[in-house]
């Protein structure tokens, strides 16, 4: 039994470490927009739209920031000596996703009327999984 387990986490490695890495970068990334929120708007429940704005900035930069050297590191095991041309393609994706996942949470709560509690989970499935493949296949690609 424990045998089939271990092979079966060597078989899926990389999804694991990429569930666990996108779990940290998510702790990551909602810590320093609740401290930021904490510091400069007072914590409040209801930020304006700049300060959403603002708190949206934080997160998604640091959770790119935190992002990029783990999954280099320990999920994709990258070991391109061109780090700078890498990065870019990273932080250039995940604007892509960050835009699509904005574009598909207004499709669904302001077009379609889904709660946003239930759309924000939607979209986040979405934007993991697209995340995944646009790193695994032409970011972090294996020559």
């Amino acid at each position: 039994m424990i045998g089939k387990i271990k092979a079966l986490c060597v078989k899926y490695r990389e999804i694991l470490v990429y569930l666990i890495v996108g779990v940290l970068t998510t702790v990551v990334s909602w810590g320093c927009k609740f401290l930021w929120n904490a510091l400069f708007f007072g914590g409040t429940a209801l930020p304006t739209v700049g300060q959403n704005t603002v708190l949206s900035i934080v997160e998604n930069v640091s959770g790119i920031a935190f992002a990029y050297p783990t999954n280099r590191k320990w999920v994709f095991q990258s070991r391109n000596p061109n780090i700078l041309a890498e990065m870019g393609g990273f932080v250039g994706s995940r604007l892509v996703t960050m835009l699509l996942g904005y574009l598909l949470n207004l499709l669904c709560v302001n077009v379609l009327g889904v709660s946003v509690f239930i759309s924000t989970i939607l979209v986040s499935v979405v934007v993991v999984i697209g995340n995944y493949v646009i790193s695994k296949f032409f970011v972090f690609k294996k020559k």
